[in-house]
């Protein structure tokens, strides 16, 4: 059984309860039900989208998206039947949502427009397959670009810090949390069989991923994780986080602010601070967004510009395959060739100075002299 962190479907299963809207029209109330409903159990939706009921956090997103955009289409546009919009109606709406003519309920500007875009283009091509008749696609000029993600960010440093101010079941879930950078519904989701090569790695099982499934490797908390499932005496089936999300996200609220002097810090904010920790170390893009469960490389493009990467290539990044090989080959077959020249010389010298020493009539302070250059030649010798 998959954990429901959010309790996403019991919010979703209460709405269908009772789904009239009182803040839209009767029209647009039928409408958007239908397609709702559709989303659930995965009926006309897009060749192009994979099969199958939408997940509860998905129908409660699109659910709670569509109807604000219709809220606000009858009230600045008198739109009461969204199937009866214009493209140059639906062009100027998101024109001014994005510009900040139609503002926010808190009075500021809107910066996910792209996110309602693409809510509403999913739910047009809806009703253009639904329809009896052939409908315009007045969807196909809107621009989709969406604002990068605002996030609490913080460092390694600032993790130590923080876990210094928390209980011992949240010191245990931030680091596992930067380590792994795992989202949300996949960390409820862990079970200790989960854990494996004596907790080196972590099982993130396909049927609790969000993308994809995926085996990675604990580089912080290993030995923190296993005295943890030791002091708890946790089972094989067992959790191993306990805490409702809610309740962990009013506790990094007060760690937030005592530390960061942010009390917005959530559990959201770790995956994000942990992909600025985890991005320039390793080796390659792939492995990256294995570890988060990527599958689309803006993720990672984001976080490097975030950072303040740039391009550093150099000239010796173009010595590429053979020619790269053939130069080092020969670069190292003229450092030999030098050291052994260099080694011949030495030993020379040192004969010479083992000879020397077979005068019996040297003065002691010539002896002494002597061996101080014999050892200094064996020294030499063995350094090349």
């Amino acid at each position: 059984m998959k954990l429901d962190p959010y309790n996403s479907q019991g919010l979703y299963e209460n709405w269908k309860k009772n789904p009239e809207n009182t803040n839209v029209s009767q029209v647009n109330n039928k409408i958007l039900q239908q397609y709702i409903f559709d989303m659930e159990l995965g009926k006309n939706i897009s060749r192009h989208t994979k099969k199958g009921a939408r997940s509860f956090i998905r129908l409660n997103k699109a659910r709670q998206k569509i109807y604000f955009i219709c809220e606000l289409l009858e009230k600045h546009y008198k739109v009461m039947d969204v199937t009866k919009i214009t493209k140059d109606q639906v062009q100027s709406f998101f024109h001014d949502m994005r510009t900040g003519k139609i503002k926010r309920l808190d009075g500021a500007i809107y910066k996910s427009t792209g996110d309602y875009v693409k809510i509403f283009k999913a739910f047009w091509h809806w009703y253009q397959r639904v329809s009896k008749k052939v409908i315009e696609d007045i969807t196909i000029e809107l621009d989709t670009k969406e604002e990068p993600p605002e996030f609490v960010y913080f460092t390694e440093e600032q993790l130590n810090e923080m876990i210094i101010e928390a209980d011992d079941d949240m010191k245990v879930l931030m680091l596992f949390l930067y380590d792994t950078g795992i989202r949300v519904t996949e960390m409820k989701n862990i079970k200790v069989n989960d854990f494996l090569n004596n907790f080196a790695e972590l099982n993130i099982r396909q049927e609790t991923a969000k993308t994809f499934g995926r085996r990675i490797k604990l580089m912080m908390c290993s030995e923190t994780i296993r005295n943890y499932i030791k002091t708890m005496e946790l089972k094989s089936e067992d959790y191993l986080f306990s805490l409702n999300a809610a309740t962990m996200n009013q506790r990094l609220n007060k760690i937030g602010e005592n530390v960061l002097h942010n009390k917005q810090l959530t559990l959201y904010d770790f995956r994000h601070s942990s992909a600025c920790y985890w991005y320039p170390r390793y080796p390659n893009i792939q492995g990256l967004l294995y570890r988060f469960g990527w599958k689309d490389i803006k993720m990672a493009h984001y976080y490097a510009r975030f950072l303040g990467m740039e391009d550093t290539i150099t000239e010796e990044n173009l010595l590429l395959g053979v020619t790269k090989t053939g130069l080092e080959k020969e670069i190292e077959s003229l450092k030999r060739m030098v050291n052994q020249q260099k080694k011949n010389s030495i030993i020379q010298n040192g004969l010479i100075v083992k000879t020397f020493l077979q005068i019996e009539s040297l003065k002691p302070e010539e002896r002494k002299k002597a061996l101080e250059l014999k050892a200094g030649f064996d020294k030499l010798i063995n350094t090349l």
